[in-house]
C-alpha cells in the first residue's frame, strides 16, 4: 500500500512538472507584441482622460469620444457649407437688382468705394457680374471682351477657369462656352469650354480702366 502511494505521488510530481513545461513551450507561430503598439489602458488627450481594457474602451470613454466626434463632425460639415453659403449671398446681390437670368450682367458704373458691402474688393477696379445658369437654358454662351481679368467658380466655390490675361484668350477676349454638368451633346469648334460641376456658375471680371472709367 505504501508502495502503491509513492508511486502516485511520484507520477503526480511528474504531471505538473511536465505541464509546467508544457504550458512554458513557445511554439514558432507565437508573436511578441511591441509594447508602443499596443492599446495602452488610459490615454490623456485634449478631450479628457481616456481609458481602455484589454484594447476596448470604457463606457465613460466610449461616450466622450461619441460627444467628441459629433461636435468635431458638425463644425466640418459647417465649415465646408461656407464657400457655398458664400456664393450664394454673392449670386442674391445681382439677382436683387434684376440680374436674375442668363444675358443679364451686373456692371459697376464708377470704381468701387466703401458703400458697397464687398469684403476683399479693390478700389481701383471696375467689376462685372454676368449671370450664368445651365439649368435654366442649357449651354451658355459669354462673350469677354479683350482686357478682362477674371475667372469661373462653381456653386460651391471650386474653382473652374480663369478668363482674359490670366486665362485661355490671353487677355484677347473670346466666347466661353459654359455647359451643364454631365452635358453629352455636341460642343461646338471656336470656343473656350468651361465645364463646372454645378449648374450655377459664378463669374466675376475686372474691368480694363488703363483709358478711364467713361
Amino acid at each position: 500500500m505504501k508502495e502503491s502511494i509513492k508511486t502516485l505521488l511520484v507520477i503526480t510530481s511528474l504531471a505538473f512538472i511536465t505541464s509546467g513545461a508544457i504550458a512554458q513551450k513557445k511554439y514558432k507561430n507565437t508573436t511578441d507584441i511591441p509594447e508602443n503598439i499596443m492599446t495602452p489602458n488610459v490615454v490623456e488627450t485634449t478631450i479628457g482622460t481616456l481609458e481602455f481594457f484589454d484594447g476596448v474602451p470604457t463606457k465613460e470613454t466610449a461616450q466622450i469620444t461619441q460627444v467628441f466626434l459629433l461636435k468635431s463632425r458638425g463644425v466640418d460639415a459647417f465649415l465646408k457649407g461656407i464657400p457655398g453659403a458664400s456664393l450664394q449671398e454673392l449670386r442674391k446681390g445681382p439677382a436683387a437688382l434684376g440680374v436674375d437670368a442668363n444675358g443679364k450682367v451686373a456692371l459697376f458704373e464708377n470704381l468701387m468705394d466703401s458703400h458697397a458691402l464687398f469684403l476683399t474688393a479693390n478700389t481701383s477696379t471696375l467689376y462685372i457680374f454676368p449671370y450664368v445658369n445651365t439649368k435654366d437654358d442649357g449651354p451658355v454662351v459669354v462673350e469677354v471682351p479683350p482686357m478682362m481679368l477674371g475667372a469661373f467658380d462653381d456653386a460651391w466655390f471650386r474653382f473652374v477657369s480663369d478668363v482674359g490675361l490670366a486665362g485661355p484668350d490671353k487677355g484677347k477676349g473670346g466666347k466661353y462656352l459654359v455647359l451643364p454638368p454631365g452635358y453629352k451633346g455636341e460642343v461646338p469648334s471656336g470656343y473656350f469650354v468651361i465645364k463646372p460641376r454645378t449648374y450655377a456658375t459664378w463669374l466675376f471680371m475686372r474691368g480694363n480702366i488703363s483709358k478711364g472709367v467713361d
